[in-house]
């Protein structure tokens, strides 16, 4: 199992920057497939947002002045994503099953990032994110939602800043959930090369399935060596005891089930998922 196909919507975010670079590095690594998009804003969807009082003529102003604005960041971001495939010698155009490479392609459509990626994503073996930072577009979170929801496939998200290692050493957590089962079996790719590997688990953490302790034997029938480790909470938020023993562990890449509890839930009242994507400063792969 490899990763063959990946997706990035491109944004002209800090950390918009910061995916692209983990996604080019990805593709490279994996002769992979990169598949970039560029969402355009529709400028005819700003008139109903205009609001009552505003005369024709105002609100075509707004939608001339969106659709330059779109079009200028359309051409940043094309000239951006050229030039980093080029520095890291990807070709442009569509991969050859005979002679596997890195290849990158790049679409521009028109919408919201949450109504089109997740549909993206169901023929995608991996989503790449940027980081959904709140000091940025609130699209990014809104989309990562999408696609954790409604495309069934991990999404690593990149955190804010280049990384200089990915992968070398990874923890998975574990809580006995379908969305721990499915974030394992999507690192799966990752922990067969690893140079070290470890499941961690909190009794506070676990839930209604299989316990940790039986995961290492189930990897052992991949060829895959992990160890075992107990964390506990920091100040009663399991989150943090997560990211603090992965930290310990010097992990490059963490994975995890997203959302066991309710989004409305996590939103009220916290959660691991909410915390982990607040403060994480590594790569975090999250499955639903």
């Amino acid at each position: 199992m490899r990763y063959r196909k990946l997706l990035l919507p491109l944004s002209d975010t800090p950390c918009g920057q910061a995916a692209l670079s983990l996604a080019i590095r990805l593709a490279t690594a994996w002769q992979a497939h990169l598949a970039a998009v560029i969402l355009r804003i529709d400028a005819a969807s700003v008139a109903p947002l205009a609001g009552e009082g505003l005369s024709g003529a105002m609100i075509e102003d707004m939608m001339q002045a969106t659709e330059r604005e779109t079009a200028s960041r359309t051409e940043t971001l094309q000239a951006r994503f050229t030039a980093a495939i080029t520095a890291a010698n990807l070709r442009l155009g569509l991969p050859d099953p005979a002679a596997p490479a890195a290849t990158a392609s790049l679409s521009i459509l028109t919408g919201r990032d949450e109504a089109i990626i997740p549909g993206l994503a169901r023929l995608s073996d991996l989503a790449i994110l940027p980081h959904p930072d709140e000091d940025e577009d609130q699209s990014r979170s809104l989309c990562l939602h999408a696609v954790l929801f409604e495309s069934r496939r991990p999404v690593l998200i990149a955190p804010r800043r280049d990384v200089t290692s990915l992968g070398r050493r990874c923890c998975v957590a574990w809580n006995g959930t379908p969305e721990s089962t499915a974030a394992l079996w999507a690192m799966l790719p990752w922990l067969r090369q690893a140079d070290a590997v470890r499941i961690l688990h909190a009794p506070e953490y676990q839930r209604h399935g299989p316990p940790a302790a039986d995961v290492p034997a189930y990897l052992a029938l991949h060829g895959i060596h992990a160890d075992l480790a107990t964390f506990t909470p920091l100040n009663r938020d399991v989150g943090a005891g997560l990211l603090a023993a992965a930290t310990k562990f010097d992990a490059d890449l963490i994975g995890m089930g997203a959302y066991s509890h309710s989004r409305l839930r996590q939103l009220i009242l916290g959660g691991v998922t909410r915390h982990v994507l607040g403060h994480a400063a590594m790569p975090v792969l999250m499955a639903h």
